[in-house]
């Protein structure tokens, strides 16, 4: 039994805080806003997409202090505990001189109405200390999640390169003090369980977790809060009591040998990225139009899985790849197809108390051709109408050895096209074969319309995609490696 604490403590620019008394659904812009009058943040959206609320939040991993941009208007104040969190008012010197992000938006009018100002300056600032000479399209990667009405984002952009002229990071006050903020942090991390009440558990260890989850099935788990958040501010939904689970660093883990890479379920987007780009190539644009930036340095495979979401964004290549699922509860653990976790729109194959605890994904075999594409309104930072991940085999002779094909947003649940698939095998890899498997798609599926897109244009989205994968592993295109529409 881990010692037990009764505080949700973590760092606020240069401040401790101990909060005894937390509702489980108070949000940290709420916090921010309305008891510390910290107003620089601003709710534009509250559902994660407008970046007005952004701010930092460090944690230490591995001995360093590593700052993530969040949007704090779904991001819940139990989830802070042993962080640093860093606000727009916290830049500036105490003298009133503006900080170089700050000075350089000023200067290059960046700045128009002023509301989504704030969340630009913080989205820059962690670009500006990772890479003080980002180059465009980081800056554009690191400004996905910001919206502006006014500026045209030009202005932006040319402040963002223009930020180390006016100063350099090691002289950042933020950078100057890592030694002693990373020993205040660790302190707050001592190892303890936190309840507060019958209402937030922080559990000590991922095998706290596991034991306290199996005693209390009923539970919320929040790890990254991108789902979770939105229960709360869009559908008003009551969360108690919760478990926070974004802090446990065994579920941060990531594995790699020779046949298999292994995320554990608490990997965020943002941390799987070096690694899913370096064995699976064909995934990094799929991974760059996940939400915004803040999103994916918050959201979770584990929790991306875990939910079931018929659109979710990992499914359809995970399981096109043959991806595992290892599911625990308490001390006992199995594994399953990821293909077989799906039952049914909103139900999954998990028990009460039981966890999403890791995926493996086995490595593309040498040979097999791979593609992922996604759909939607917008290119950037907006949920999938249907998201297809394709992979072929093709043999000496040029017959299909293999097929495996998974849709999102096709179906109640992520799902394989089967009859497409056995249209497949055994047939010439031809545009003649995948004319005529293309007529497979109404037997797998019969898509919905929606906000999103109707149940016609899916089924011929979905058609013609096998189509674009045919040309490509052909040599009628150049994008196989970056297969996302």
């Amino acid at each position: 039994m881990p010692q037990i604490s009764h505080a949700i403590r973590f760092l606020l620019n240069d401040e401790d805080v101990a909060l005894t008394d937390v509702a489980p659904d108070a949000t940290l812009l709420d916090y921010l806003r309305l008891t510390r009058r910290l107003r620089g943040s601003k709710e534009g959206c509250a559902e994660g997409d407008c970046g007005a609320c952004t701010v930092l939040v460090g944690r230490v991993m591995d001995d360093e202090i590593i700052y993530d941009s969040v949007t704090a208007c779904i991001r819940f104040v139990g989830s802070l505990h042993g962080t640093h969190v860093v606000t727009v008012e916290h830049l500036a010197a105490k003298d009133g001189t503006l900080h170089p992000v700050q000075q350089a938006l000023v200067d290059h009018h960046g700045s128009q109405c002023g509301f989504c100002t704030p969340g630009f300056v913080m989205s820059l600032y962690g670009l500006w200390m990772r890479d003080p000479n980002p180059t465009q399209p980081a800056i554009e990667k690191a400004l996905q999640g910001n919206l502006c009405r006014c500026t045209g984002y030009a202005p932006i952009i040319r402040a963002a390169k223009a930020i180390s002229s006016y100063g350099a990071p090691e002289a950042d006050p933020l950078r100057a003090e890592r030694i002693a903020l990373k020993a205040r942090i660790k302190a707050l991390n001592d190892g303890s369980r936190v309840e507060i009440g019958d209402q937030i558990i922080v559990p000590a260890s991922l095998d706290d977790f596991a034991t306290l989850y199996a005693a209390n099935p009923e539970a919320t788990i929040v790890a990254g809060s991108t789902d979770v958040g939105l229960w709360v501010t869009k559908f008003m939904r009551p969360i108690s009591p919760v478990i926070f689970i974004g802090h446990l660093q065994e579920l941060k883990r990531i594995a790699e040998n020779d046949s298999a890479l292994r995320y554990y379920a608490g990997v965020s987007y943002s941390e799987a990225l070096p690694t899913l780009t370096t064995y699976f190539p064909q995934l990094a644009a799929l991974w760059d139009r996940i939400a915004g930036e803040q999103i994916r340095n918050m959201g979770t495979i584990g929790g991306n899985i875990a939910n079931g979401s018929p659109i979710g964004d990992t499914p359809p290549p995970l399981i096109a790849l043959g991806a595992k699922l290892h599911l625990r509860r308490g001390e006992h653990r199995r594994e399953i197809r990821l293909e077989d976790y799906f039952l049914a729109y909103g139900k999954q194959d998990r028990q009460p108390g039981e966890f999403v605890e890791s995926v493996t994904i086995p490595y593309l075999p040498a040979g097999e051709q791979f593609a992922t594409y996604k759909i939607s309104k917008r290119r950037e930072e907006d949920i999938s109408a249907l998201c297809g991940a394709f992979r072929v085999f093709v043999n000496y002779a040029g017959v299909v050895g293999l097929a495996r094909i998974a849709f999102g947003g096709m179906a109640a649940t992520p799902k394989r096209a089967k009859a497409v698939e056995a249209a497949l095998v055994g047939k010439p890899w031809t545009l003649e074969t995948v004319d005529v498997a293309m007529a497979a798609f109404a037997e797998d599926f019969q898509p919905i319309s929606d906000m999103r897109a109707s149940a016609e244009y899916r089924l011929t989205v979905a058609q013609n995609l096998l189509r674009r994968f045919f040309l490509e592993t052909t040599g009628h295109g150049a994008r196989l490696t970056r297969a996302v529409a």
